[in-house]
């Protein structure tokens, strides 16, 4: 297992053609740090001009699902000791998916069980991202202080309606169904876990992408589906408070699930919320996935020394008592106007 030091954090070799990439932490969920970053980008470099690799795979290692996301207990260590650690990781992190995004042969991801923030970047631009039964996928940031980044926040401002707000805003995770309606992902296979990504590794080899794709199987129907009236009703406008405001009338008249949603927000970092949003508009106007990575690192470059960053990894990770205490601690308190003047929105990557 690749949480014995003697095995790299990331596994490549090339199969019938395919450039395989194992993200090997499973005992971290496949977290990811820079060093994996590096090892990725060696994977990248040695195969650029290599005529014999066709197509790449995009896989994680062990039982528990393809990445959890960034390792936040290293970007809470730097948080505290030197913020332009993080700073430069988000960089190359980003920079990474750019490149995934533009590589000039078929990529595919297979974003088995659990697929969260540097997860999505990594595997969510690619030409070809595969789910199962048990993907969980999404951009929970602003419950530990930060905004949804990696690219994120382009697909959730691309998604329908408002949903991508809802998801943005309130760092909920996504079924398979859901990550289908709204373009985090583009194919369900039916077999999970490591049987089947030798399935897609064995179609990927033998008939390239379409095979892939043969191997689709019909979805259920999208939880989000189901709840996109009330979802684009609460989250139309800038205003976070007016939002919460929304959710909670929706849940007097009987919407169960938006007062579900007004708890999720309010358990969110304040601020967070508040440059999400901002975030979610803006995106939605720039042009392309590199114009909204720049944006997504001005908002992170922002945050990297936040107190709440700092406060809510500790409480969802260090001490796991799921308390933060957010400063402001409400939607209320927080002066929008100085907030987003903190952020250099034009960033370049």
């Amino acid at each position: 297992m690749s949480d014995d030091a003697r095995e790299p954090e990331v596994l490549f070799h090339v199969d019938r053609g395919v450039g395989v990439v194992t993200l090997n932490r499973p005992g971290k969920i496949n977290a990811v740090t820079e060093g994996m970053l590096g090892l990725v980008e060696r994977a990248l470099d040695a195969w650029q001009d290599d005529d014999a690799v066709e197509a790449l795979l995009l896989r994680g290692a062990g039982p528990r699902g393809f990445c959890a996301g960034g390792d936040i207990t290293v970007i809470h260590r730097d948080a505290t000791a030197d913020p332009a650690r993080s700073v430069a990781m988000w960089r190359r992190e980003y920079r990474g998916a750019l490149r995934l995004a533009r590589w000039d042969r078929p990529v595919v991801s297979y974003l088995d069980g659990i697929a969260m923030g540097a997860g999505v970047g990594l595997g969510g631009h690619v030409s070809l991202r595969v789910v199962t039964p048990r993907s969980r996928v999404g951009m929970p940031e602003t419950l530990i202080g930060l905004t949804p980044d990696a690219g994120g926040s382009y697909l959730l401002s691309r998604a329908p309606g408002e949903l991508g707000t809802h998801l943005a805003l309130t760092g909920v995770a996504m079924t398979a169904s859901d990550a289908l309606l709204t373009g985090f992902a583009d194919v369900l296979v039916a077999e999970e876990g490591e049987a089947g990504s030798d399935l897609v590794l064995d179609a990927l080899a033998t008939g390239g992408p379409d095979a892939v794709r043969a191997l689709a199987v019909e979805p259920p129907p999208a939880p989000l589906a189901a709840e996109r009236s009330w979802i684009d009703d609460a989250y139309r406008g800038d205003d976070a408070r007016q939002v919460l405001a929304r959710l909670r009338e929706l849940e007097r008249d009987g919407v169960v699930a938006a007062g579900r949603a007004a708890d999720d927000l309010e358990a969110a970092s304040p601020t967070s919320v508040v440059l999400t949003l901002a975030a979610q508009r803006r995106a939605r106007g720039l042009p392309d996935l590199e114009a909204v990575l720049g944006q997504e690192l001005g908002l992170v470059t922002a945050l990297a020394d936040s107190p709440d960053l700092v406060e809510g990894i500790r409480a969802r990770v260090v001490d796991k008592d799921r308390s933060p205490r957010w400063s402001p601690g409400s939607l209320a308190d927080v002066d929008a106007a100085a907030v987003l003047a903190r952020v250099d929105w034009d960033t370049r990557l």
